[in-house]
């Protein structure tokens, strides 16, 4: 059987590199064990959270489907970090697993260009470095380019107390002679851990005794082109382990196997297992547990903080202990999970292999958590996948212009020694990429590609045109002093206006806001609340805004600055031989990459350029 594109693994980065290549026009084969748990969540029913919205939003704006799925079959709609910078805001959706799972195997399957191809994944076939095709347990499969997203199945192991067993996820085989083969081809590979919580079920957990969490009204939406979300929303509930949940945790460490060594791969630092908060945070009294609904149509509860490998007759006691699930059924045990990841910083920033030509990596294999960061680096990957069958320029995001670009760099040229997660925190630029306008940054890349329609981006132009005509007229249109304006400054706990001023200078008080000027019958404007909520960042944060634009500029100019493949770094005497040794292993693509690996000195960096200079002659890119 022959294609353009091959992926292995359905889940979420596989998803999205089927679609995106097969959008692209491309033959597609995506091979999975089972097309039953294509788009299947493993762990948590949730899309979106800090740092994560902000990823959805962007593949959406590609033209990528995670966004459009989380509207279609969310139960819980909220927008983090509300009460702080527009910078951090970011959507979390609770989400109907089993709505999404079918969600996406029906969009899947009915997508032209993509064929599925139920099997194991066995071996890569290859031809002097460049990847061929892909070996199953039935056939052969040739390609042009080939995608590997295996999630969490990469030589899998299932922890349950001091039981262990090979699995990809619980009752699902583990891949096997991929991870033998990558070891042979001489990947550096690393081990990690990342784990799932006990099942409990509803109709067993005494909801009067806790604290109930409602999403948001009117509900968000991830998706700038697709429907809101029209399924029923339902509230999520809050409770705590206490001093006996922590006790019984103590008292059962030496039958943990991430205590008594038997797990041995690196966990997830930023959502660690309910038995390695006890440990690492002796000192807390209690730890928040999230009871979040997995859907409509299930009892089953999922407890968001209570992650854990403890034996089943453990997590029995210790989930029996926390207030209001005194009497609860668990349904399914929690476990924890180890998998092989390839180093990523073998990796271009494409997601292309260093040492084989067209084969690429997304997803958890690549040291990732998360639905969101699997799905980014899917899209890019199934992108480049594209590009690359017809050799053309990879998909490079910069971290300037995006969370994913910020998400693909810190992989490839930092590298990560554990689950990497994304976070505001990560990106140096986080008030220009914002999740209010991913679309305005990124739509036009997905228009060009062929991902986005012509209708939709449309709607992103007029978006943006609204926009700046909505802050010309704020600029200059004054506003004379009125008891009207002074009655509502005075709400707002602002003073009153004593001559003329421009609704621009007004809206830069703190607590004046467009809504409410519009609520109070002041302001005259009718635009959709999204765009009323882009001008006012615009118009609040202008200053700030143009102080990272002047920064962008400069980083930029090192960004465009590329370094020939091929470049010899032996041949420049004046770098160290520790700095040559390092820029030969991770061979940047730009000087702006070059800048940002461990242990490259600003003097090196200067010293290269030079010798760039020389190569180009003093082209344009470098004046």
């Amino acid at each position: 059987m022959e294609c353009d594109v091959i992926v292995v693994g359905a889940g979420h980065a596989g998803i999205e590199a089927a679609l995106a290549s097969a959008r692209l026009g491309k033959s597609t084969i995506l091979v999975t064990l089972n097309k039953e748990t294509i788009g299947l969540m493993s762990c948590n029913p949730a899309i979106g959270g800090v740092g994560k919205g902000q990823l959805v939003r962007e593949i959406d704006a590609l033209g990528g489907q995670m966004a459009k799925a989380a509207d279609a079959c969310g139960i819980q709609f909220r927008v983090l970090n509300a009460s702080k910078g527009p910078a951090v805001h970011s959507t979390r959706a609770q989400i109907d697993m089993l709505r999404y799972n079918f969600h996406m195997k029906e969009i899947v399957l009915a997508t032209p260009n993509l064929t599925v191809f139920e099997d194991e994944a066995v071996e890569l076939i290859l031809k002097d470095s460049v990847v061929c095709g892909v070996k199953t347990r039935k056939q052969k499969l040739s390609a042009k380019s080939v995608v590997i997203a295996p999630g969490t199945f990469l030589e899998g192991v299932i922890h349950q107390g001091l039981t262990s067993f090979s699995g990809g996820r619980y009752n699902e085989p583990a891949c096997l002679g991929l991870a033998e083969q990558l070891k042979r081809l001489g990947f550096r590979l690393l081990r990690f851990k990342t784990g799932t919580c006990p099942r409990l079920d509803k109709r067993t957990i005494d909801f009067s005794r806790l604290k109930e969490q409602l999403g948001d009204s009117p509900l968000p939406q991830f998706s700038f082109f697709g429907p809101a979300g029209s399924l029923p929303q339902v509230p999520c509930y809050i409770t705590y382990t206490n001093a006996e949940t922590h006790k019984v945790i103590k008292d059962n460490l030496d039958r943990s196997p991430l205590f008594s060594g038997k797990i041995t791969g690196t966990g997830v630092r930023y959502c660690p297992s309910i038995e390695d908060k006890i440990v690492k945070f002796a000192d807390r009294p209690r730890h928040q547990i999230f009871l979040e609904p997995e859907g409509l149509d299930t009892n089953e509860v999922y407890p968001n903080g209570l992650s854990t490998s403890l034996p089943p007759d453990v997590q029995e006691n210790m989930v029996h202990s926390i207030l209001g699930l005194e009497e609860v059924k668990i349904l399914r045990y929690g476990y924890g999970i180890e998998h092989t990841v390839v180093e990523p910083t073998q990796l271009f920033p494409s997601l292309e292999s260093k040492a084989i030509k067209n084969l690429f990596f997304a997803g958890q294999i690549n040291g990732t958590t998360g639905y969101e960061e699997a799905a980014s680096q899917g899209l890019l990957a199934g992108i480049n996948a594209a590009l690359a069958v017809e050799k053309k320029e990879p998909l490079i995001l910069s971290r300037s212009l995006s969370y994913i670009g910020v998400l693909i760099d810190d992989l490839t040229t930092k590298g990560t020694n554990e689950p990497y997660r994304m976070f505001t925190s990560r990106v140096e630029y986080r008030l220009l990429v914002r999740e209010d306008n991913a679309d305005l940054r990124l739509s036009k890349i997905g228009y060009e590609l062929g991902l986005v329609s012509q209708e939709d981006y449309r709607k992103v132009q007029d978006k943006e045109r609204e926009i700046k005509k909505t802050i010309l007229y704020l600029k200059d249109t004054r506003v004379r002093p009125s008891l009207d304006l002074d009655k509502y400054l005075a709400g707002v706990q602002e003073s009153a206006v004593r001559s003329a001023l421009s609704w621009e200078a007004i809206l830069k008080r703190p607590r004046v806001s467009l809504s409410g000027l519009r609520e109070a019958g002041l302001l005259k404007i009718s635009i959709p609340e999204n765009i009323l909520k882009s001008v006012e960042i615009e118009i609040k944060y202008a200053g700030f805004i143009q102080r990272q634009l002047s920064e962008v500029a400069q980083f930029v100019h090192l960004e465009k600055i590329r370094i020939p493949q091929d470049l010899d770094y032996r041949s420049i005497p004046a770098l160290s031989r520790e700095i040559r040794e390092k820029l030969s292993r991770f061979r940047p693509v730009n000087l702006g990459q070059a800048t940002r690996i461990s242990g490259v000195t600003p003097a090196a960096i200067s010293v290269l350029m030079i010798y760039l200079r020389k190569i180009y002659g003093e082209r344009k890119e470098l004046s």
